[in-house]
């Protein structure tokens, strides 16, 4: 098993930054990626950006967020979510999430509220 918990959230000006924090315990073997999701009520989870640590780092972004977000991880188990320049638009719960290598089954945080007012 692999619990994701994340922190990080809070209110924050437009063109302000935020630095959201994922921290993975358990058993990390059984996952070589993380990645960002985030939710606005009333729409489906979107993909923010994604990391992964099998071999290669390799990091990839939503397009929405390309230039001002950064994903980087800092140790062994914990995976930050730099977010620059924010947006109104980027108000959401972010959440952190993987999958196990081995087996069909997501592992999910319980997200952190980030919200940027105008």
């Amino acid at each position: 098993q692999v619990q994701l918990v994340e922190s990080g959230g809070g209110l924050v000006q437009a063109g302000g930054s935020r630095r959201l924090i994922c921290v993975v315990s358990g058993d990390q073997r059984r996952i070589d990626f993380i990645d960002w999701y985030r939710q606005v009520p009333e729409k489906e989870r979107e993909f923010v950006a994604a990391i992964t640590f099998g071999g290669v780092t390799i990091t990839n972004y939503a397009q929405s967020v390309m230039g001002r977000f950064a994903i980087s991880r800092d140790n062994w188990n914990t995976i930050t979510l730099q977010m620059d320049n924010l947006k109104p638009e980027d108000t959401a719960t972010y959440y952190c999430h993987s999958k196990d290598r081995n087996f069909d089954e997501n592992y999910w945080g319980l997200g952190t509220q980030v919200t940027v007012s105008s």
